[in-house]
């Protein structure tokens, strides 16, 4: 399985048209780039990608806040665009609608994070597109949906984050809501949309006919969410703020070490009994309160303090080292330079340089591999994020047929 080349590609011959910007239409696009779609991102003749001119940037020399060289790229359109084709069109132009219409004919899928009405605007929304090609696959990603009193807010993760609860239960107890470390929201809907178009396009072979998939960014976040029973925590006596405890086990947390901290957490009794006895605290198994999970959950600060005591004189290689020979659940807390040096990770393959498509020997900031494994498919990124509009002559040429001189026309015209 170490070997990328083995193996088809698990979307060859699927085509997607790409309209999406920022992360959660990206997302989903670069996975299933992937997966070995055919993505062609569609950009706006004069704008273009905004990642594509944010900090931070990367380019020939080096990283920077501020650009340095015309060549200079933002490093999230290089993690985002990777494995995809770049062109750009006009689609508020008629001779540039034309022609995405053209391109929707030959397309099995067309993803957009437009705001809702934008794309009725346009002439370019669902029904209109499936009057072209009935097997269209539409998949819309919006903040809180096409439907319902919110649809029209303007959203971005922290926004969601907040409008769902997420920040209402991340932080300490007694202290700030807080967001979570990445954009959660934009990351969960991307990957909800990726499996939404793969469900369809599995449909579709049934059925013959394509479909319209409307992901809510609030929607993905909250089915994640609402695993955790928050209706009932009042009644409970809980905070809704648990900090890096679980209200269904005891102890769950992060403790001291003597140069840094350690996650430990519980789940089975047969963890807590090598956990005591690692510890040196058997006594605590003639306690009935202690060895009762009811009674952990209720007195959490009681049990971190029996925990904290042991792992305050222990280095933390030494803690995962003991806990780990007894197969109790615990990890390092690592920043990014310990999961550069991580030997799992690299073992795993999930860790990429980035390369600049127009310096490719460049050694770039790391990126993420696509996190699935097949024993007989290829899942990769075949080529580095395009230069924008890299791809106007072989999709205005090659797969439309326009002349030279017709692309130049258009390119003139800022049609395309």
């Amino acid at each position: 399985m170490d070997d990328i080349s083995r193996g088809e590609k698990v979307l060859a011959g699927v085509r997607v048209l790409d309209l999406t910007r920022f992360l959660s239409g990206p997302t989903a696009t670069l996975f299933l780039a992937a997966l070995g779609a055919e993505v062609i991102r569609i950009d706006d003749p004069v704008t273009g990608d905004p990642t594509a001119d944010a900090p931070p940037f990367f380019g020939p020399d080096g990283v920077s806040l501020g650009r340095r060289t015309e060549d200079d790229l933002g490093i999230a359109y290089l993690k985002r665009s990777r494995g995809k084709k770049a062109i750009t069109l006009n689609l508020k132009a008629e001779r540039g609608k034309e022609l995405f219409f053209e391109l929707v004919k030959t397309a099995d899928v067309v993803v957009e994070n437009f705001r809702v009405g934008v794309t009725e605007r346009l002439g370019i929304d669902y029904p209109s597109l499936s009057r072209i090609n009935p097997r269209l696959i539409y998949c819309s990603i919006t903040g809180y949906g096409s439907t319902g009193p919110d649809r029209s807010l303007k959203a971005f993760d922290l926004m969601v984050q907040a409008a769902t609860g997420l920040m209402s239960i991340t932080g300490e107890p007694q202290g700030a809501a807080s967001k979570a470390g990445s954009p959660i929201s934009d990351s969960v809907a991307g990957t909800f949309a990726m499996s939404g178009v793969l469900s369809a396009l599995y449909q579709r072979e049934r059925t013959g006919r394509g479909q319209w998939i409307d992901v809510s960014m609030a929607d993905c976040l909250l089915a994640l969410i609402l695993d955790e029973p928050l209706d009932c925590f009042e009644g409970l006596g809980l905070p809704y703020r648990q900090g890096n405890r679980m209200t269904r086990v005891s102890p769950f947390n992060t403790y001291p070490a003597k140069d840094g901290v350690v996650a430990i957490g519980i789940g089975l009794r047969p963890d807590l009994v090598q956990l005591l006895e690692e510890m040196g605290r058997q006594d605590l198994f003639e306690s009935e309160d202690f060895m009762n999970t009811s009674w952990r959950i209720g007195n959490n600060a009681k049990v971190d303090e029996v925990v904290r005591a042991w792992t305050q004189g222990l280095t933390t290689q030494e803690i995962i080292d003991r806990l780990n020979a007894r197969s109790v659940p615990c990890s390092p807390i690592r920043d990014i330079h310990d999961i550069l040096a991580w030997p799992h990770m690299q073992a795993r393959n999930m860790l990429l340089r980035l390369q600049h498509p127009a310096f490719p020997d460049l050694k770039g900031p790391v990126a993420a591999a696509f996190p699935l494994k097949f024993s007989d498919a290829r899942t990769h990124y075949e080529t580095p994020a395009p230069i924008p509009r890299a791809h106007n002559n072989e999709v205005y040429g090659a797969m439309l047929g326009l002349s030279d001189a017709e692309i130049a026309n258009l390119t003139a015209k800022g049609v395309i």
